[in-house]
């Protein structure tokens, strides 16, 4: 599945509804974000259709990062039939992000 980009008004419709989503709030100038992307891409391909990724520019949407308390970036939240379950904050590898991922599908 696509990694698609979410705004305050389409999160709602994107995230909160049936299955897994991991959501990475994140900003352009942000140097780990960066570095998270790619591992992202990774993710998605090596998960497929089993988990939506998200993606959630702060600067454009700052009232869904208010809304899950984002501090630092990059955040990366994972949603399960539209709860938040699970939370990491800075870069993770690969296995780490699929490890936190796995434990709620």
């Amino acid at each position: 599945m696509a990694i698609v980009n979410v705004s305050d008004q389409s999160f709602s419709g994107e995230v909160e509804g049936q299955g897994t989503v991991l959501v990475d709030f994140w900003a352009p100038w942000c140097g780990p974000c960066k570095m998270i992307a790619p591992i992202l891409d990774e993710l998605s391909a090596d998960l497929g259709d089993s988990v939506k990724i998200a993606k959630v520019n702060v600067d454009e949407n700052p009232e869904t990062a208010s809304r899950f308390g984002v501090m630092s970036i990059p955040t990366l939240i994972v949603f399960k039939d539209g709860q938040p379950v699970d939370k990491v904050v800075g870069l993770n590898s690969k296995e780490a992000l699929k490890s936190m991922i796995s434990k709620h599908q």
